[in-house]
């Protein structure tokens, strides 16, 4: 048995807490914030996404991001600053958005993914967590009628990847879903995707691990590191010297800073995403959408329906645009006629930001450097959907085993 000592409590951290305890192994996670937190791993869509193949880091992007960003209320905007990190990213995205890159990476996704999706499965089915799994679906809403084209087209892609994927009219789609009324020209419908409540999830693993005898240490920053010879002995925080046998680098966004002294080079970027959630909508959907025009996931929970999109790289800052929220709630009607900006009188906003690599693949791996640590962060948003393998690939490092997806393409030297 090994002590595991993990540096972020987010969806990764606990998804790589579990595993390692289910390992059994001594774990350690030290978070920044308090117990009672909302970072991106709670206000988030709660969507387990094979149908999400394609990376961030794909052709046309970066035309369609320097189109969306000159209009605020548009699901893409970057805050125009000098800043050197900003600047380096940006040029490795452009460079990473290739075909090249798309046909290499979108296996790798369809397998994370897909053994994610059957983790998630096991969690609820075996170990018994309840989180709300629901395995209906996902439903690509397009208005108009060339966007429901080139979607049809991703459809195609996704066969080909052996991810079923199913072209709807308007008439098939309120079969479908009859409880809500729909303004679209039709659908892609992913029959394997699901959904859950990202807050019903996280508690339960929290809850799991408590009762195991995982060690929490809330409000404490990471000061430091002590490495002798690329070996990291112990990490400085502000609750004292914390020492371990392996360490897990999974502090999202943060996890640049968090690294600073270590011979590490993680270009992120914080992509700020909101959401609004309807407690008591006027009409709840049965299974998980996103408006393909507008980029907003709309996910019922429960009887409740949150709705999320668009991402803000604007740096570390946890801010709420308001502009931003008005892009959201604005494009509701358009696809939900029921549903007015009335609906969403008096809802707080959340806000959450995801750490974004600039070939939209997440760092996973041990370090060339340090031989105990490994890095499991960058999932963008793709964090919930890939928690629990993630966690399980993580496990396996820890062990020393071959892990059972090759992630050689996430290698976190690979910005070096």
């Amino acid at each position: 048995m090994a002590h595991i000592g993990i540096i972020g409590s987010g969806i990764i951290g606990l998804s790589s807490a579990y595993a390692c305890m289910r390992q059994g192994h001594q774990v350690t996670l030290i978070d920044r914030n308090p117990a009672r937190r909302d970072g991106c791993s709670f206000g988030n869509a709660g969507m387990v996404v094979p149908s999400h193949f394609i990376p961030l880091a794909a052709p046309g992007m970066v035309a369609l991001g320097l189109k969306w960003m000159w209009n605020p209320e548009s699901p893409f905007y970057i805050k125009p600053r000098l800043d050197p990190d900003l600047i380096r990213w940006s040029w490795n995205f452009w460079k990473a958005s290739t075909p090249e890159h798309v046909r290499r990476s979108a296996p790798l996704i369809r397998d994370l993914s897909l053994a994610s999706r059957t983790a998630f499965q096991e969690l609820a089915r075996q170990d018994g967590l309840e989180f709300g799994l629901v395995e209906r679906g996902l439903l690509m809403l397009c208005r108009e009628t060339h966007t429901l084209e080139e979607e049809t087209k991703t459809a195609e892609q996704a066969r080909a990847l052996g991810i079923p994927a199913e072209t709807l009219d308007a008439a098939q789609l309120a079969r479908l879903d009859p409880g809500v009324t729909m303004s679209v020209a039709g659908a892609v419908y992913f029959p394997k995707d699901c959904h859950l409540s990202p807050g019903l999830l996280m508690a339960g693993l929290q809850e799991r691990l408590t009762q195991a005898g995982t060690k929490f240490l809330w409000n404490t920053e990471v000061k430091g590191w002590q490495v002798q010879q690329g070996h990291i002995k112990a990490v400085e925080t502000s609750a004292g010297r914390i020492e371990a046998d392996q360490f897990i680098l999974a502090g999202g966004s943060w996890s640049p800073n968090t690294a600073t002294g270590l011979d590490l080079s993680l270009p992120m970027q914080a992509g700020k995403g909101y959401s609004l959630t309807l407690t008591q909508p006027r009409e709840l959907p049965s299974i998980c959408s996103i408006f393909t025009e507008a980029r907003v996931a709309i996910t019922p929970m429960g009887g409740t329906l949150r709705f999320g999109g668009t991402m803000e790289i604007a740096g570390l800052n946890e801010d709420i645009n308001p502009v931003r929220v008005q892009g959201i709630i604005k494009s509701v009607p358009k696809y939900y006629p029921a549903f007015g900006p009335a609906d969403f009188a008096g809802i707080q906003p959340w806000r959450g930001l995801r750490p974004c690599s600039p070939d939209g693949l997440p760092y996973l791996g041990r370090s060339r450097s340090h031989p105990n640590l490994i890095v499991a962060t960058g999932h963008a948003m793709m964090g919930l959907s890939l928690g629990p393998i993630t966690g399980r690939l993580v496990a396996q490092l820890v062990n020393g085993e071959k892990p059972s997806i090759d992630l050689s393409l996430l290698n976190p030297d690979r910005y070096r």
